[in-house]
């Protein structure tokens, strides 16, 4: 299964010589900040507090000068380098992740149409074995998709294949695949991840529930293309057979 995530192709970087010369300046100067505490920390591990405060949205788009885009894949870059070196052997286990989300909430807002935030949350920082700090990335991607279902929908629904597999939790896959399917209605949007729920249903067991859905969906007509309707089609006769075997089995 594969997503694609548009924001992250080649033909989309700009030459160095098209970079305002603030931002290159800025750049260099978290280079050097960053080199410098290294340097001073004797090259040991981030801890959780090395990780400071996020700063306030307001201040973060005062700073972007016309910039937001540049300003915040900058913030990314020094976000995703705090924890890359030293001798820490199970990268991110030491941040904050109270203090990491409130960083990726701010730099999301100062480019709503960036993809690297949510891309970096769901790739990266939710990846860690931690369930609870899992949890608050979850709850950040959760938040975050309504206000852009139809771009925000591949964050989702890794976490949504997340919270299946890793942490086994059922219902809050069914939660994150119920929003994907119920806002994320762009025809951009693929089929595998509208159906994610009626997935989960079964996995779940609720067959009856699942073939209410897929009869919905078959019913609204936002499926339009015959071959996916056709595909529809045939998991519903599959399920209403499971449903019809089911009944007729003897009770023991």
């Amino acid at each position: 299964m594969k997503t694609r995530w548009s924001g992250f192709s080649g033909s989309d970087e700009r030459p160095l010589s098209a970079v305002p010369g603030w931002i290159a300046w800025l750049l260099a100067a978290a280079v050097a900040t960053q080199v410098a505490t290294r340097f001073t920390q004797g090259q040991r591990a981030p801890s959780a507090a090395d990780l400071p405060n996020a700063p306030p949205v307001q201040a973060l788009r005062l700073a972007n000068l016309g910039e937001p885009a540049a300003l915040a894949r900058l913030a990314m870059i020094w976000l995703q380098a705090f924890d890359s070196g030293g001798d820490n052997t199970v990268p991110y286990r030491q941040l904050d992740y109270a203090r990491l989300v409130a960083w990726l909430r701010a730099i999301l807002a100062t480019d709503p149409r960036s993809e690297y935030p949510l891309f970096a949350a769901s790739r990266i920082y939710a990846e860690i074995a931690d369930p609870a700090k899992a949890r608050l990335i979850f709850d950040f991607i959760y938040d975050t998709f309504p206000a852009d279902p139809n771009h925000r929908w591949p964050a989702l629904a890794h976490a949504a294949l997340l919270a299946k597999h890793r942490l086994h939790d059922l219902p809050l896959a069914r939660r994150y695949a119920a929003a994907i399917q119920r806002l994320a209605t762009g025809e951009s949007v693929p089929l595998w991840a509208r159906q994610m729920e009626v997935f989960i249903l079964e996995d779940m067991n609720e067959l009856e529930a699942a073939k209410v859905m897929l009869g919905g969906m078959l019913a609204a007509g936002r499926i339009r293309d015959p071959q996916e309707r056709r595909f529809l089609q045939d998991r519903l006769e599959e399920l209403e057979q499971r449903l019809k075997g089911r009944q007729q089995a003897p009770v023991r």
